[in-house]
Parts: C-alpha cells; sequence; structure tokens
C-alpha cells in the first residue's frame, strides 16, 4: 500500500480500479462515495501524505467541513473514474 500512495498517479489508478471493481459488484454511486468519504476520513487521521498532491488535499480536507469533505470525496471518486 505504501508504494501506491508515494505516487500520486498510482494512488487514483489504485482508486480507479477499486470504484470499477465495486461496481461491478452492484455497489451504487451513493455508497461508493460515502465509503470515499470514510477512507478519506481514516487517511487523514492515520496516513502521512507521501506527496505535494496529497499534502494539498489534506490540507483542504482538514479545513473544510463535513459537507465539504463530502464533496471532496465525490470529487476523488470522480476523478479515479478518469484516470
Amino acid at each position: 500500500m505504501s508504494t501506491v500512495l508515494s505516487n500520486f498517479e498510482s494512488w487514483k489508478n489504485f482508486l480507479g480500479d477499486r470504484i470499477e471493481a465495486a461496481k461491478n459488484m452492484g455497489i451504487g454511486e451513493d455508497s461508493i462515495a460515502k465509503l470515499a468519504y470514510e477512507i478519506g476520513e481514516f487517511l487523514d487521521n492515520r496516513v502521512d501524505p507521501k506527496n505535494e498532491e496529497q499534502r494539498v488535499l489534506k490540507e483542504l480536507w482538514d479545513v473544510g467541513d463535513e459537507t465539504e469533505r463530502k464533496t471532496m470525496a465525490a470529487l476523488m471518486v470522480k476523478l479515479a473514474k478518469h484516470s
């Protein structure tokens, strides 16, 4: 996992693969977005950013309220889908 986290492009591809797998299992967009939010909370609390892109995301996450964080999570899902 640390290899995936060290490169932002690898991280987006990893997320994109997981999103596609979830969709293939019948998991809906709302559930995927909720899970992305929970992963964001986990990463914020337990993982030190490994690159500049992750540092920016963490700083934005830290200043955002719950609604803004959910929007960020949804945007990360959207970004990963297009990777």
